[in-house]
């Protein structure tokens, strides 16, 4: 069977056109932005086709119908309406070696060069009006700025001062496109970022945002009809291969790499940079993860403390939009897409959490180095000699398992608040081995730090920092922890953990099941 060509690390549209890749039609989207005409901005995580989606555009000003052969665009769009295009992506402009300045510079004289447009001025935000104005007096010009806030997000967790003198230095050089508004046929900046109205955008306050547009929740990513219909036979080859039925697959899939929503109401989607490695190689792994570290984010979540991310209730204001001053972590988690929209209630409050498995895996994976000490190839270890121990009643190999891994904290973190980090440990450990654990659980008479339940039992958790283990148990009994649970129809274990200080690390411990 031949299957198509998938456009892995391809993100121009040209490229993929011209040499057969498979390209997932999304011009309807676009036809009902550029209908629209104006400025509009479009956030989304990274490796989504945002790129894609710039060439798309700078294709369609530029009259390339032989392109769009077959699209639903094809017949829709007046190929008689040519613009001049500015495209700029901030993956191609060289700030971190040259500054952004002189890095803008060079690329907007590199641009005028192409047009046969002189320019006279000495700065990127001057160059950029006179090259506009110039190309502005026979046709409106078309503007397409990839990635426009790389130059400060690369600095985020290394160098503030830098991200904030980007940020000064970029607000100006966009603020021209409101400048010259009369001169624009259409303006379009995409970023995974998006900066509150006061910081980089203040200058552009004419820009349109249709982030959370139900219009364009779809406009990139694949929808489960998408990945069917432009997918049939790579579907049929790896269910195959795999001995899956096409259900089967399809499912799996699903589980593994659906489940980024961009609108309350909006279907899901795919990851494409997934979906495309996983057809390439037949295999399910942490494709999208693995093509970008979140060691920033890693870190700012350890210093706050967070580390449960199934499902958080959060304002708009808080994931929509950050300050450089006020970074909000679920903000970036939402916008660096490893958060997703699961639901918004009458009251406009989000709810969020991890859109599928390959994300959830792969920030538990993380997050247990940060907050747990255990490294990132050997968490998956770890969480099966632990789910084995508890399925096979063995307590005493849960402590020492549990033992060892707290003897890698970090001495730094768990002297600042260690009855925090043993607890995030214990949880991240427990959900990553597959385990239905609940962090402290919710009872009429209280909360219980953390909840197991096996095929045989379910162990009732509580800790305590510097006293006993039998007070932990003392207080599972006096709390009525373990009554919850007894309508899952197996004994209940009540589990007393007590660390030491001193120590850094697991004192003594006590289990007893539990009864009226």
């Amino acid at each position: 069977m031949a299957l198509q060509k998938l456009p892995i690390g391809i993100q121009d549209f040209r490229k993929i056109r011209e040499n057969d890749f498979l390209y997932v039609d999304k011009t309807q989207y676009i036809h009902k932005m550029v209908s629209q005409s104006g400025a509009f901005f479009l956030s989304r995580p990274r490796r989504f086709g945002k790129s894609i989606t710039i060439t798309t555009l700078q294709e369609l000003y530029s009259g390339s119908r032989d392109l769009f052969k077959g699209l639903w665009i094809e017949d829709k769009w007046d190929w008689n309406k040519r613009h001049p295009v500015i495209r700029i992506s901030f993956k191609d402009v060289n700030f971190e070696q040259l500054g952004l300045e002189k890095a803008l510079f060079d690329r907007v004289e590199e641009l005028s060069l192409r047009m046969e447009v002189p320019i006279t001025r000495e700065n990127a935000r001057d160059q950029l009006r006179e090259v506009i104005r110039s190309l502005g007096r026979e046709r409106k010009v078309v503007v397409l700025i990839d990635e426009y806030d790389a130059p400060i997000i690369h600095y985020l967790g290394k160098d503030l001062a830098q991200a904030q003198e980007n940020r000064e230095l970029l607000k100006g050089f966009y603020s021209i496109l409101k400048e010259l508004d009369s001169q624009l046929e259409f303006v379009f900046l995409t970023g995974v970022s998006k900066f509150s109205k006061v910081g980089i955008f203040s200058g552009l306050n004419n820009l349109q945002d249709i982030s959370l547009h139900p219009a364009f929740a779809n406009m990139l990513g694949y929808t489960q009809q998408e990945l069917e219909g432009n997918f049939a036979e790579e579907i049929t080859a790896a269910a195959e291969l795999m001995r899956l039925s096409r259900e089967e697959l399809l499912a799996k899939m699903k589980y593994w790499y659906n489940g980024y929503r961009f609108e309350e109401c909006a279907d899901s989607v795919y990851n494409p940079v997934s979906c495309h490695s996983f057809f390439s190689q037949n295999k399910f792994e942490n494709f999208w993860f693995a093509t970008g570290t979140p060691t920033f984010l890693i870190n700012l979540l350890k210093q706050q403390g967070l580390y449960d991310f199934k499902l958080t209730e959060q304002s708009q204001l808080e994931f929509d939009s950050f300050d450089l001053e006020d970074l909000r972590p679920y903000g970036l988690l939402y916008q660096t897409g490893y958060l997703t929209i699961i639901d918004r209630d009458e009251a406009g409050i989000y709810q969020l959490g991890y859109p599928n498995y390959e994300v959830e895996n792969s920030m538990l994976a993380y997050l247990l180095d940060a907050f747990g000490g255990v490294p990132k190839g050997s968490g998956l270890v770890v969480a099966l000699r632990l789910e084995r121990a508890f399925e096979s009643d063995d307590i005493e190999q849960v402590m020492r398992i549990l033992t060892g891994m707290f003897s890698g904290l970090p001495r730094q973190l768990y002297e600042k608040t260690p009855e925090r980090f043993y607890h995030a440990s214990l949880h991240l450990l427990f959900s990553y081995m597959g385990l239905r654990v609940h962090s402290e659980v919710c009872t009429i008479e209280g909360r219980a730090d953390a909840v197991v339940e096996t095929s045989s039992k379910v162990y009732v958790l509580e800790f305590k920092l510097d006293q006993s283990a039998e007070a932990a148990l003392e207080q599972i009994r006096k709390k009525r922890y373990h009554q919850a649970f007894w309508n899952l129809g197996k004994p209940v274990v009540g589990l007393g953990v007590n660390f030491s200080s001193a120590a850094r690390n697991i004192e003594d411990w006590k289990a007893e099941e539990m009864s009226l």
